[in-house]
């Protein structure tokens, strides 16, 4: 040990009190950057660099098997929505009215539609548009909600005002009512009018969920600190403000893409949301209902998927609060 370093407990104690404490900052100014201090750490270890709640968030998803599970049931669903083609060899459009509505045969595991149509290949291609759909819908909703409300929480008055009222006018608007009308008079058959739909109803949640975290951010000490030096407004909101603000919206969005997901195909049950050609579970599960007595098969798959999807996503979503939110640690 040097011979200038003196233990702690000598600070303070004694003649030596001043000297030592005169020593110890001399020898802090002449360390280099991240050098840690004689005995920092067990056994004389330099002590570890503090984790960030985002290191601290990951270090606690990854032992939770909750996280674990829903995690890889995503991936797959992910990776089968990219390329369905790696599990699902035939057409899913391809039909044979001689099959119609049969169960399971040899290399057709899930039966067949009422028009012959291969149910396996269409449960698996339908993950395409559902997972489009969900995570489209919850980019949009939080990337517009997030603006909204940061800017609102952030400045405050007739700005405010304004969004809050305006954030009211569509939280009384209800989503199924309003997607059958909205929707109707939609002929495309794509997803992107059933996504535009979903982030006009769905970023006034989020804008209040990033309203409030702003409005708490700002009143730190840190906060506080950077405007007294003369940070501009830019800098606060996207340095200091912005990532301790993002992680309840985070959770909210994953916790909202399962909910979107469902909502998506609610409307194509309906007849509002997707239409054909487009493969989805809920024109499937529309389709089948009908037949629910005379081939169940029609229903139970798609529904199945569809149920074990949106599980997926609200148990990723649950995981990811447990973890950002220390007070249910």
């Amino acid at each position: 040990m040097p011979e200038s370093y003196v233990p702690k407990e000598a600070i303070g104690h004694g003649d030596g009190g001043s000297a030592a404490l005169a020593i110890g900052e001399a020898e802090s100014l002449e360390r280099r950057p991240g050098e840690a201090p004689p005995g920092g750490g067990p056994g004389g270890e330099p002590l570890g660099k503090p984790r960030s709640l985002w290191s601290d968030a990951w270090h606690d998803l990854y032992r939770n098997p909750v996280f674990v599970v829903s995690a890889l049931v995503i991936v797959f669903l992910v990776i089968i929505a990219i390329w369905p083609q790696l599990i699902a060899t035939g057409n899913p459009y391809r039909a044979d009215l001689a099959k119609a509505q049969q169960g399971s045969q040899p290399g057709h595991p899930f039966g067949f539609d009422t028009q012959g149509r291969d149910v396996y290949t269409r449960v698996v291609y339908g993950a395409r548009a559902s997972i489009t759909v969900g995570v489209c819908a919850t980019t949009g909703a939080a990337l517009l909600g997030s603006l909204l409300g940061g800017l609102a929480g952030f400045f405050g008055g007739w700005w405010d005002t304004s969004l809050s009222r305006l954030a009211d006018i569509f939280f009384g608007i209800p989503v199924i009512l309003g997607g059958l009308v909205f929707l109707s008079v939609v002929t495309s058959t794509t997803v992107w009018p059933v996504v535009g739909f979903i982030v006009l109803l769905g970023w006034p949640q989020v804008s209040r969920i990033a309203r409030g975290s702003v409005v708490t951010a700002k009143q730190n000490d840190y906060v506080q600190a950077a405007r007294a030096l003369g940070a501009g407004n830019g800098r606060m909101l996207l340095r200091h403000i912005a990532p301790n603000a993002i992680a309840p919206v985070i959770v909210v969005a994953t916790i909202a893409l399962g909910t979107y997901i469902a909502l998506e195909a609610t409307l194509s049950y309906l007849g509002a949301g997707l239409k054909p050609p487009t493969v989805s579970w809920g024109i499937d599960i529309s389709t089948a209902s009908t037949y629910i007595r005379s081939a169940p098969h029609m229903l139970l798959w798609p529904a199945g998927a569809l149920s074990i999807t949106v599980l997926a996503f609200i148990m990723l979503g649950d995981a990811v609060r447990d973890a950002l939110d220390p007070k249910l640690r």
